[in-house]
């Protein structure tokens, strides 16, 4: 229920479960969602640390970096350039 929950949320876990449930669907989504869950907070009991998101926001940021990167490769190998209209949302 708790990964199904992100759905609407705005956090890097919500922008992970809509980013796998247009890979996978929602059954599996909510499945690598709540195995995620389980692992942050297995972590969080094993080392006795508060939660971090900072730690996710860097990898959302790393993974938004690498589809910029892919699609200009992609757009290149067509024949085509890409020019980002917004630095921000890079």
């Amino acid at each position: 229920m708790a990964a199904q929950s992100l759905q609407a949320s705005q956090s890097a876990l919500g922008e992970f479960y809509r980013r796998m449930r247009s890979k996978l669907g929602a059954p599996k989504a909510i499945t690598a969602t709540a195995h995620k869950l389980a692992r942050i907070i297995y972590h969080l009991i094993t080392t006795r640390k508060p939660y971090d998101e900072s730690v996710f926001a860097t990898l959302e940021v790393s993974y938004r970096q690498r589809t910029a990167n892919r699609l200009k490769t992609q757009a290149q190998a067509v024949g085509f350039t890409l020019v980002p209209t917004n630095a921000a949302n890079l």
